[in-house]
């Protein structure tokens, strides 16, 4: 699986004035329903209902948050850089600039851990998260991701 598989263009963000964690879940909810054709309280909420079993911040200023939702018909991303970072919940109490969201349906599988993995793989290099972070814009940020 390639990241161009589940995120296209359009779903990388930079987000500025982000106040709290609810807020950027929510903000990621509202942009990723435009494209999945689901409720964005949907979403927000599958969203919320995983990061309460635990954070998906990775430390080093990443997280991913993911849900498995029914009313999708396939896995899709959305990747935010966040100007001056948002709390989290971090082990390392670090603020969270770079995020990735996955979404996927509920009956996915092992699409689900894959894509978990290729994201993972992506944002645990320090060489590609400095390259997002010296990044100015969606376009070169999407274009690091999908290389």
């Amino acid at each position: 699986m390639k990241i161009s598989d589940i995120l296209q263009a359009g779903d990388v963000l930079v987000l500025d004035g982000v106040s709290s964690k609810r807020e950027l879940i929510q903000g990621l909810a509202d942009h990723a329903a435009k494209t999945a054709k689901v409720d964005a309280r949907t979403l927000f909420d599958a969203v919320l209902e995983r990061e309460n079993l635990g954070t998906t911040a990775m430390g080093k200023g990443i997280a991913l948050p993911h849900a498995r939702v029914t009313a999708l018909k396939h896995t899709q991303g959305l990747f935010a850089k966040i100007k001056g970072g948002v709390e989290f919940d971090a082990a390392d109490e670090k603020k969270v600039d770079l995020v990735f969201l996955l979404l996927s349906p509920e009956d996915s599988g092992a699409d689900h851990l894959n894509a978990l993995a290729e994201i993972s793989k992506i944002m645990k290099s320090d060489t590609e998260c400095a390259k997002i972070r010296r990044a100015t814009n969606s376009a070169d940020i999407y274009k690091i991701l999908s290389e």
